[in-house]
């Protein structure tokens, strides 16, 4: 694929290097559409972009291998500049920690990973409405309900539509004629957990397993925490920051009902 070149989800595919910081609009000139947790980005700073190494054809190798997106994550010593530049884009001027530097389309989308077309200060920490969004969406399209390209563009054209969705309404039933059976009581809430330190991103990836499905993670210990949640198989990978003088304390991890712990 060459630059400029589009995906059947209208979007383009970029070339920008994970590994060189990326110039952002001047400052001032994007506008968000909407304010707080449901903002949207200007369309014209911000129109999304993708990643050409994700197409249909490749989504099992990719965006529906779990721990994926982890391995194209650009690093923070490049996308922390960005932020910074993207929020004066933007016009925000509060601390940077009230913004997440969201991918409009997400990696796990096959979203570009560092392309300011892709890129913007999202208010709000993470996990946040359009997290949720993100992963629905993938699940969707690693279990072929709907094709990569119909995802990229439902969530790069308006993403809080799909959130503030209504659920759709059970469907009628006739009343059984029998009494049916109680369901067997749910299995006891687990987790187990590990740690190790990234020399690369100066932090640690806890790795934390459970039969809690979509519930929020905490991580906490060595005067800090974190907070992420679980996919739909229980896992999730939590960054946790703290220098490598902190090896050997004590971590606890609470997963929606269950509670464990493990050492950094």
């Amino acid at each position: 694929m060459t630059a400029g070149s589009q995906a059947a989800s209208g979007l383009a595919y970029s070339t920008a290097s994970n590994w060189i910081v990326q110039p952002q609009p001047r400052p001032g000139s994007c506008h968000a559409v909407g304010s707080g947790l449901y903002s949207r980005p200007d369309p014209h700073c911000t129109p999304g972009a993708l990643n050409p190494k994700v197409t249909q054809a490749t989504i099992n190798r990719t965006i529906c291998r779990r721990g994926w997106t982890s391995t194209v994550r650009p690093p923070e010593w490049v996308t922390e500049p960005e932020k910074l530049a993207s929020m004066h884009a933007y016009g925000d001027h509060g601390p940077m920690s009230d913004y997440e530097y969201d991918h409009l389309v997400p990696l796990e989308l096959g979203g570009a990973t560092n392309d300011p077309r892709n890129l913007w200060p999202e208010p709000g920490a993470s996990p946040n409405p359009k997290d949720r969004v993100e992963d629905e969406l993938n699940r969707q399209v690693c279990r072929r309900q709907i094709t990569l390209a119909e995802a990229q563009r439902e969530i790069a054209s308006n993403w809080v539509t799909l959130a503030q969705r209504p659920a759709r309404p059970p469907a009628r039933s006739h009343p059984p004629r029998r009494p049916t059976p109680a369901p067997p009581p749910p299995p006891a809430a687990w987790c187990s957990a590990s740690a190790q330190y990234s020399s690369y991103y100066n932090d640690y990836d806890v790795y934390v397993r459970s039969n809690q499905l979509d519930q929020t993670v905490t991580v906490s210990g060595a005067g800090t925490s974190a907070t992420w949640y679980t996919n739909d198989s229980g896992y999730a990978d939590v960054y946790f920051h703290a220098s490598p003088a902190a090896t050997g304390d004590s971590l606890a991890v609470q997963v929606g009902a269950a509670s464990c712990f493990t050492t950094l």
